[in-house]
């Protein structure tokens, strides 16, 4: 987040002065204070993006400082420093609201490291903050994290179709998030006030899912002792998403079929035709068109779900957003766990960004939640990640591994820290321990290739 404003809060001159002339160069924009009445002053006039704080200060020390960040601005993330660290004040500032403590003397790299991801995780409080004002949606409402080149295109096509009627099919591989891609286009349209209904088209069998999608009449089979209204009925003036819609059997896609071209249905053993009116959202894995040509899908149905096709990319063709889905589940899950852990090591993040994740997201997802449960203390580790992350010396590409060459390793490691310096070449030259003239040839090398 270059440009980010950031407050220095430091009693020690040349602690506050260094950090300051670090930080600038990088692209922050810094205000230094004296002490914590001071800071004070300064929190009061203006809204930082990040505070960092020394602990013992006097008349007003650290906490202090913590405390009216968080009465002001509780979106603002708080770093606390201090040369003199104890179990307790740790424990005290972090159950105050920091999002990390850090003893003295520190890693430049290790606090560099920290306030990216407290900036990462500040801004992806107001991107969440700014899609819900945008869709409309409650505070509990999931919604499409990322702000890659990928998921802009996405939403802003989301947006420009949700207003309508017209039938989606939403493609992309398991995990990505077809079902939320669909909530979310039924969030931002005229229907979001009536219901969203999903059904798993492979959940069922024929005549149970005839059963669930119409309903019954009355002794229209054994059993049936009184009418039933099926899901679309019960979705009248909303949306129903059809999941796994490559798996519904052919004789329900003839049904659905005069659903679409005639909004009108007819319950199982029933005789009267009753209109209905739902927008369809379908969703696949598969390639329906291979499953057009191998019969297995009517091209007559296959046409009017595709009126408008949504793609929904691999996490691995937007790794960008890998940080900030990260810290996306690390804050739910902690919170949802009663746990203080606020921050993931650069040696897990290294991990997390070079890994393949075949099954995107929702593998992301289930990786954050073992590591959150593993963890005892204010990050994760390595040693949270599972073993095969752990011992991660190979890249995963689709099903299989692959071995990488030592210019490829030494090519995806480069491409690595580039990104995370925000393509600062002088930077990224200091920590490769390279000249800036060397890493200069090898980028226009791996362009060329």
């Amino acid at each position: 987040m270059s440009g980010a404003r950031i407050l220095i809060v430091d009693d020690e001159r040349i602690a506050r002065e260094n950090l300051e002339h670090v930080l600038s160069k990088e692209g922050y924009a810094v205000v230094t204070a004296p002490n914590g009445a001071v800071a004070i002053e300064e929190i009061e006039k203006e809204e930082f993006d990040l505070v960092l704080t020394d602990l013992r200060m006097q008349p007003v020390d650290g906490n202090q400082v913590l405390e009216r960040v968080r009465e002001l601005y509780p979106d603002t993330e708080v770093i606390v420093i201090t040369g003199f660290a104890t179990v307790s004040s740790a424990v005290e500032a972090m159950r105050k609201g920091a999002f990390h403590y850090v003893p003295k003397p520190y890693n430049l790299d290790e606090v560099r490291s920290l306030i990216r991801q407290a900036l990462e995780k500040r801004a992806l409080k107001k991107e969440v903050i700014e899609l819900r004002r945008r869709v409309g949606a409650p505070k509990d409402f999931p919604l499409l994290i990322g702000n890659s080149p990928e998921m802009e295109a996405l939403r802003r096509t989301i947006e420009q179709i949700a207003p309508t009627d017209s039938s989606v099919l939403v493609l992309g591989e398991t995990g990505t998030g077809k079902e939320l891609v669909a909530r979310t286009i039924h969030q931002f349209s005229q229907r979001a006030e009536n219901r969203f209904l999903a059904i798993n088209c492979g959940a069922f069998t024929e005549e149970l899912f005839a059963n669930e999608l119409f309903g019954h009449e009355r002794e229209a089979f054994t059993g049936a002792r009184g009418v039933k209204r099926g899901l679309l009925e019960a979705a009248h003036g909303g949306t129903i998403f059809l999941d796994e819609i490559g798996d519904m059997p052919l004789s329900m896609q003839v049904k659905m079929l005069r659903v679409l071209q005639e909004r009108t249905m007819m319950r199982v053993g029933g005789t009267e035709e009753i209109p209905v009116n739902v927008r369809v959202i379908a969703a696949t894995n598969k390639n329906l068109k291979q499953e057009v040509d191998a019969g297995t899908f009517r091209q007559d149905f296959y046409y009017r779900l595709n009126v408008i096709t949504l793609f929904v990319p691999r996490l691995a063709e937007r790794k960008d957003d890998i940080l900030l889905l990260s810290l996306h589940f690390l804050n739910r899950i902690a919170r949802n766990q009663g746990k203080q852990i606020e921050s993931i090591s650069d040696e897990a993040m290294g991990i997390l960004l070079s890994y393949e994740y075949p099954g995107n997201v929702r593998e992301l997802e289930n990786i954050m939640e073992r590591a959150v449960t593993l963890a005892r203390g204010p990050a994760i580790e390595p040693r949270h990640l599972p073993v095969d992350l752990q011992q991660l010396s190979v890249r995963v590409r689709g099903p299989r591994r692959e071995f990488l060459t030592l210019d490829e390793n030494e090519r995806e490691y480069i491409l690595w820290v580039l990104r995370q310096v925000n393509d600062n070449k002088t930077r990224a030259a200091e920590i490769l321990g390279i000249d800036r003239v060397s890493l200069w040839r090898k980028i226009k090398k791996y362009e060329q290739q």
